[in-house]
């Protein structure tokens, strides 16, 4: 029974921030389906960001979009387009000054896919064999604290406002001085939900006996997918702090809804705008705080709704302005590029 009761299975079941994205988005699709009846459009919310294609919902260019904002306030970032050797993409490296380790992560996609942590040469060549979309190479932002910022701008407003912050705890264990790396990992949930791909990771220390209060991060990519904890802290949001994100989203141009994935040294940097942005993401994204752990669903799918409430506000004043919707043709040519492209990868 015990065994039962430790699975993969019952791991996520008894934690609902596990289940799978429809479940979680099942009481949304009816509020989506009803404004789109109400704007006679399936693709509405093509026009909350209207300089981002789909909005930022699918298929948008994540260095187009990052390269609107301050060079102050970003990583290095260059964009590697395919067919690329090894060779060209060692050269890029070096005429960028770039030095190991990297982050490489695709043009395109989401949840954590294809993004990986590149240490050397040999690293590169891996990653060719696999990716087969032009991809990011970004530099290593070693900031220790790691965040989500959500912005929400009403076209018909001036300012805007922050109205979540996510922090993200990365996967990790601790040593206790008797236990090995494999079992410290299988005894930990979300640890454990990785093991498929940890146990590779880690294939040549797994036998490793960890010194009591030694901790090992396991992944250091912030997605929950890959195991990363979210945590709510709309505690730190403040006026300061609003208007300082107002005046990085007016940077780029014609945005109004979307989150930054960033890293500062510390909750004082954040509200100042001490950051380094790593990824902004467009109307697919969402207020990730409601999925910290022991957080209730009712509020999480209150949080949803008044998300996509947002969502059509600015996507509906967006219309009014001029700004068509995308049709559905136009809809399903992306969504068909984007799946041919994603998944010959």
């Amino acid at each position: 029974m015990q065994k039962l009761f430790r699975s993969n299975f019952f791991i996520k079941l008894k934690s609902w921030e596990y289940w799978p994205f429809g479940i979680i988005q099942a009481p949304i699709i009816f509020l989506w389906f009803w404004y789109a009846i109400k704007e006679r459009s399936l693709l509405y919310f093509s026009a909350s960001n209207p300089s981002i294609l789909t909005g930022g919902m699918m298929g948008e260019s994540k260095f187009e979009i990052l390269q609107h904002v301050s060079d102050s306030i970003k990583p290095k970032t260059i964009l590697v387009r395919l067919p690329s050797t090894r060779q060209e993409v060692v050269d890029l490296l070096k005429q960028n000054g770039f030095s190991f380790p990297v982050i490489f992560k695709p043009d395109l996609g989401e949840r954590g896919w294809m993004v990986r942590k590149i240490k050397d040469e040999a690293g590169i060549e891996n990653y060719l064999s696999e990716i087969k979309i032009d991809f990011i190479i970004q530099e290593l932002v070693t900031l220790p604290l790691e965040f989500g910022v959500f912005y929400v701008r009403y076209p018909s407003q001036t300012n805007g406002f922050v109205n979540s912050i996510t922090g993200k705890e990365f996967l990790s264990i601790t040593g206790d001085g008797k236990k090995c790396i494999q079992e410290l990992i299988l005894e930990k949930d979300r640890a454990k939900l990785q093991w498929k791909t940890l146990k590779t990771t880690y294939r040549s220390r797994l036998q490793e006996i960890l010194p009591k209060g030694a901790r090992l991060e396991l992944v250091s990519i912030g997605n929950h997918c890959l195991g990363t904890t979210f945590l709510n802290k709309n505690y730190l949001i403040t006026e300061k702090l609003s208007r300082i994100f107002d005046q990085i989203s007016k940077q780029i141009p014609d945005f109004y809804f979307g989150r930054f994935d960033l890293r500062c040294n510390s909750a004082q940097d954040l509200e100042s705008g001490k950051v380094m942005i790593l990824e902004i993401n467009g109307c697919g994204a969402e207020p990730a705080h409601i999925y910290q752990p022991g957080s209730s669903l009712f509020e999480g799918i209150k949080v949803l709704i008044t998300h996509w409430q947002n969502l059509y506000r600015i996507s509906k004043e967006n219309h009014e302005r001029g700004v068509a919707y995308l049709t559905l043709r136009e809809g399903r040519q992306i969504y068909k590029r984007v799946k041919s492209l994603t998944s010959r990868a």
